[in-house]
């Protein structure tokens, strides 16, 4: 009899330190898995641009910051700004600066995309030059005037040039299916015309006068403030970052968000002359 109760009492205690090594082993599982889950956050980031000064501000001030963070960053350039939105929907880039709320809200609406703002950045406001024009009282009937492309650029351009007197646009338009179709005669009978924005700086001695997205100006190395003429650019219009909603709680989107809002990013910013004329984001003046 007194085996048999030694043999249960030493059942129960194997039972009891098996069931201690298992609750230690699930343990530590567990905190193998949250290890493996913090080593598999996202360390490559893909941020794209056009050809503007975007892609400048990015790699010398903002990718630095990102790198000392241990992330892997790879700035791409696409010749096309239509091309830059495809890819993020595709999956192939995780980042964006070269648009405004308005052109990518329009893009969403398009594309199916559920693209967000992420942060601000020095922004470029459109303007008007010309290399044949010294002022804007050489205006006169029968002359020539691009303006972007894509509806969004292009009624922002039409405003510009409605607000000197120079057309009209046709009442109750919708800014998403803009189009020169939708500009009449103002104070002079002239001819607007549609290019890519990439394109409108190289084509200026074609025309008469053009209106410029500012961003490719300062990547030609110019001065926005040297136009005829500047842009009082809508908020709506004025560039952010953008990236896919569903990365908004990421931490790479944190920390690229915290680069944009670092004082190091600023204080590049203030001291290059290059961006003389853009548009800053308003906590700056705080």
């Amino acid at each position: 009899m007194m085996k048999k109760m030694m043999n249960l009492k030493y059942f129960k205690l194997a039972m009891a330190l098996g069931l201690t090594l298992l609750v230690s082993a699930c343990g530590n599982d567990e905190s193998k898995v949250n290890v493996e889950n913090k080593t598999a956050e996202k360390k490559t980031i893909v941020v794209a641009f056009g050809p503007s000064s975007y892609g400048t501000q990015f790699t010398t001030a903002i990718q630095p910051i990102l790198e000392a963070q241990g992330y892997k960053v790879i700035p791409k350039v696409f010749s096309q700004n239509a091309q830059i939105n495809r890819s993020m929907k595709d999956g192939e880039i995780d980042a964006s600066i070269f648009q405004s709320v308005a052109y990518m809200e329009d893009i969403n609406r398009l594309l199916g995309m559920d693209m967000v703002k992420l942060a601000d950045t020095a922004s470029a406001p459109q303007s008007l030059r010309s290399s044949r024009h010294q002022s804007l009282d050489a205006i006169k009937d029968g002359m020539t005037i691009t303006v972007p492309n894509d509806p969004v650029n292009a009624e922002r351009a039409a405003r510009i040039l409605e607000d000197l007197g120079w057309i009209k646009i046709k009442e109750g338009i919708d800014p998403i299916k803009f189009s020169v179709n939708d500009i009449e005669k103002g104070q002079y009978d002239l001819v607007v015309k549609e290019v890519d924005p990439a394109q409108a700086l190289r084509s200026i001695d074609d025309v008469d006068f053009a209106v410029i997205n500012g961003n490719y100006i300062a990547n030609m190395g110019l001065k926005i403030i040297d136009s005829l003429i500047v842009e009082d650019t809508p908020a709506e219009h004025v560039v952010m970052v953008s990236i896919l909603g569903k990365d908004q709680d990421q931490q790479w989107a944190k920390d690229l968000k915290k680069a944009y809002e670092s004082k190091e990013f600023e204080n590049y910013i203030k001291n290059e002359p290059l961006y003389d004329g853009f548009i800053f984001p308003k906590h700056w003046d705080n």
